[in-house]
């Protein structure tokens, strides 16, 4: 009989369990070294998730300097599961950066979507006329999230 993978409190099936009993800084430190194998890096990564608050936050962006877009593209993604505006600006920085790898832009925008934080608006609004498809229609979706969290029609069973 197989197992089935675990849910996240973030309602997601994760690539790697979290790390456990560990500080925020040797999370950070096994995520942001580029000889770690990926695994262990992304068992620290979603165990900074799990911790949560400005310092994890801190801690995940720290790794945008990586060389794998895998795992850039998995710290915008556990930033947008998080919902932490701390966040925002660390995502809007990937979203600008045209020699970003597209993947890591593309869920940047979906991340700022999720926040659901309107400072990243004019960024959104910017980009939807990205040169790269993905990322424009990202920025798109991200823009009517925004745009439907902060109207009156928060009834989310439509």
């Amino acid at each position: 009989m197989v197992e089935k993978p675990d849910i996240s409190e973030f309602g997601s099936v994760d690539p790697a369990p979290p790390s456990e009993g560990l500080s925020v800084e040797n999370h950070r430190s096994t995520l942001c070294d580029e000889n770690e194998r990926m695994f262990q890096r992304m068992r620290a990564l979603f165990a900074l998730r799990n911790i949560g608050g400005k310092t994890a936050v801190d801690s995940l962006a720290e790794a945008f300097s990586s060389t794998s877009a895998l795992l850039k593209h998995e710290v915008a993604y556990v930033l947008g599961q998080m919902q932490d505006d701390f966040a925002v600006p660390h995502l809007i920085n990937r979203l600008e950066d045209l020699q970003e790898d597209v993947m890591v832009r593309h869920e940047a925008a979906e991340a700022l979507g999720a926040i659901g934080n309107r400072m990243a608006m004019s960024t959104l609004e910017k980009f939807a006329e990205d040169g790269e498809v993905v990322v424009a229609e990202s920025c798109e979706v991200a823009i009517d999230l925004l745009n439907w969290v902060s109207s009156d029609r928060l009834d989310y069973s439509d």
